[in-house]
Order: C-alpha cells, then sequence, then structure tokens
C-alpha cells in the first residue's frame, strides 16, 4: 500500500473541508482506495491529507492530477500554501 501525503495550509478549515469533499467521486475514479484528514491541535489551519492507494503507480498518477486541482478557483480561494506531495510506504499498520 502507498500513502500520498499532502500538507496544506488553509484559510478557513470548514470551508476548505466542502470544497474537499466535492471531490471524493473525483478521488474514487482514480484509485484512491481511503483517506485520512488530520489537523494541528495548536493551529487548525495546518491541515494534512493521507490518501492511501494499492500501488505506487496509482499515487504516482494522482499526484499529477493533484497539480490540475490546485490550479482551480476553488482550491485558490482555500490553501494559504500546500508542500509538494510526499510519497510513503506502508511496511507495517498494528491496531489495538
Amino acid at each position: 500500500m502507498t500513502t500520498l501525503h499532502v500538507e496544506n495550509t488553509v484559510r478557513d478549515y470548514d470551508e476548505w473541508k466542502s470544497v474537499f469533499d466535492k471531490f471524493d467521486r473525483f478521488r474514487a475514479d482514480n484509485q484512491v482506495r481511503s483517506y485520512r484528514v488530520s489537523r494541528f491541535a495548536d493551529d487548525p489551519s495546518k491541515v494534512h491529507v493521507d490518501l492511501e492507494f494499492d500501488s505506487r503507480p496509482d499515487a504516482e498518477a494522482f499526484a499529477l492530477k493533484l497539480q490540475q486541482i490546485w490550479t482551480t478557483p476553488q482550491s485558490h480561494a482555500q490553501l494559504v500554501a500546500h508542500n509538494e506531495p510526499v510519497l510513503l510506504e506502508t511496511l507495517e499498520q498494528r491496531s489495538f
């Protein structure tokens, strides 16, 4: 499993999340299996998104498409900044 990790700084979390949710079908159509959204407890404008894929090629392809999303007027209105996506490889996961 491969994770595409993205760090964003947003103007307003609730407004950003509303825009993020509009891309659910896009994520599903582009092999995103699941995602996790987290934010800093002390700074709710710092948001991390982890998108899970079955394969690295799927994650790499989505990273390129993510660049297109960031050029939309909706994204420009919500994002203050974002880091380039980082690919992570899941080696072990355990729940207790």
